[in-house]
């Protein structure tokens, strides 16, 4: 059991630490003397929050409850990663927490996802929804956002403007049929044009979607205007109750900025792949005796040779397997040498395998193309065992080389083999992309305190101020 002395000298360390974070929107992570994550919240402000936790333990236990008062009483050091906004902070809280499913976090630990907007492609007259699954292709999607209510209230208020459709039905332009068919309700209040009853053409109807589009890809300040003129002009009118209804509009226009970037905070979980179909296709293209079961993809993150970190994904059957993520800080290798910091991830990752004591995946794919494969294989060669099925998938061409193959393999883009390879290539390369940002903004962060600096504000996507001091970390356990 923790003495009062220590344990008034864990919490004033603490407190130092955290005076000089922020006050900024952010993540933070609570840390066991082990280096494991025991928690991961988000703030308004980085450092009244987090120094919330580091009270008397007595305020502590009245204020946030027992369980928390028993998880601050295991908190050694606390990261911070800082945000562009709030809504950054929610998105990137979600995205941690599973990832690294602390202990001490109740919530968001399954698969459910945020909602997107989604406006189809394929469709003679597209549609436009609320998902939680979007298609895999055919589609343009916006989001993630933060409600699926607001986002429902704001769709409602976008097809009053552009009039689109929110139905399932098949729409095709050359079905005679559909002048005899009678629209819905959302017609009769001029809320839908109702392709479905021919009653717009194909040309006209891409012209609403094309300025919805544009709409959503704006700061969308000329419709929001507009509604605010059309709102005045109500209420001068003395027509109050149309006012509140276009303020209702408005502010469920204004909510659709509580979202985020598609690429930027991606849902891997969101994206179905047929796992076994994959699977199925994957042994035929690399000519197994059987559907592989275990998939680790490999990828590195540097930046001009700094901060190098290697990242390992592990899918079984097709799905993600957390427990078996791996990091690594990169420690033999100086300077921007991808090839070399590919053959350190792979020994350090595999010496046990070759040693005879755990089993190797049935394939290992890197993130790179025939240079990244021979050094992974250069690897294996080093520790003078015959590697199992190594291929890696390079970028734009989306080529596959695959050992002892001469020529790359180049499937169609919707093959589920290569579908598979880049889910696991996809979700490698965010998670090796993630800690890289941890350890750079680590070293900027000490640089700034030794130099007694108070640490910058900065831009969460370049270079997000956060501490850390881990070296190389997997999920379950924390350190190798």
């Amino acid at each position: 059991m923790e003495s009062i002395h220590n344990a008034a000298t864990r919490i004033q360390s603490l407190r130092d630490k955290v005076s000089l974070f922020p006050k900024a929107p952010g993540v933070y992570l609570m840390k066991d003397p082990k280096g494991r994550v025991l928690y991961v919240g988000k703030a308004k402000d980085l450092r009244a929050r987090v120094s919330s936790y580091f009270q008397d333990s007595a305020d502590l236990l009245r204020t946030r409850g027992p369980d928390i008062a028993r998880m601050a009483a295991m908190v050694v050091d606390v990261d911070f990663l800082e945000c562009d906004s709030e809504v950054d902070a929610l998105l990137q809280e979600n995205r941690l927490i599973k990832d690294i499913q602390p202990p001490h976090n109740a919530m968001l630990k399954d698969d459910k996802s945020f909602p997107y907007l989604e406006i189809t492609t394929d469709d003679d007259f597209p549609g436009v929804f609320v998902t939680r699954t979007p298609r895999i292709k055919g589609s343009k999607l916006y989001g993630p956002f933060t409600s699926a209510g607001s986002l429902r209230d704001a769709v409602n208020a976008l097809q009053k403007v552009f009039k689109f459709r929110t139905c399932e039905l098949d729409i095709r332009e050359d079905d005679d049929k559909k002048r005899f068919f009678r629209p819905c309700l959302l017609h009769s209040i001029n809320q839908c044009t109702a392709p479905c009853a021919d009653r717009i053409s194909r040309e006209d109807y891409k012209k609403d979607i094309d300025r919805l589009k544009r709409f959503m890809a704006s700061k969308k300040s000329v419709v929001l205007r507009e509604m605010q003129g059309e709102m005045q002009a109500a209420a001068d009118a003395l027509n109050f109750e149309e006012a509140a209804r276009v303020r209702d509009r408005i502010k469920a226009i204004q909510k659709l900025a509580l979202s985020g970037d598609v690429d930027e905070h991606v849902q891997p979980e969101v994206f179905y792949v047929d796992p076994r179909e994959g699977l199925e296709r994957l042994a035929k293209i690399l000519e197994l005796d059987r559907a592989p079961r275990i998939l680790e993809g490999i990828d590195i993150a540097n930046l001009q040779g700094e901060e190098s970190v290697g990242a390992l994904v592990c899918f079984i059957d097709g799905v993600p397997f957390k427990s078996g993520y791996k990091r690594f800080g990169i420690k033999t290798v100086e300077g921007q040498d991808d090839y070399a910091m590919i053959r350190e991830v792979v020994q350090r990752r595999y010496r046990h395998a070759a040693e005879g004591e755990e089993m190797y995946p049935d394939v290992i794919m890197i993130d790179g193309g025939l240079g990244q494969l021979h050094a992974a294989l250069a690897a294996c060669g080093e520790m003078f065992v015959k590697p199992p099925m190594v291929i890696s998938l390079a970028k734009r061409e989306e080529e596959i080389y695959i050992q002892a193959r001469k020529q790359p393999l180049k499937l169609a883009r919707n093959d589920p083999a290569l579908r598979l390879l880049q889910q696991v290539r996809d979700e490698a390369h965010r998670f090796a992309q993630h800690y890289h940002h941890i350890l750079r903004s680590k070293r900027q962060f000490d640089e700034d305190i030794k130099a007694g600096k108070r640490p910058p504000r900065r831009n969460a996507k370049a270079t997000p101020p956060l501490s850390s001091d881990v070296d190389d970390v997997q999920q379950h356990p924390p350190m190798d």
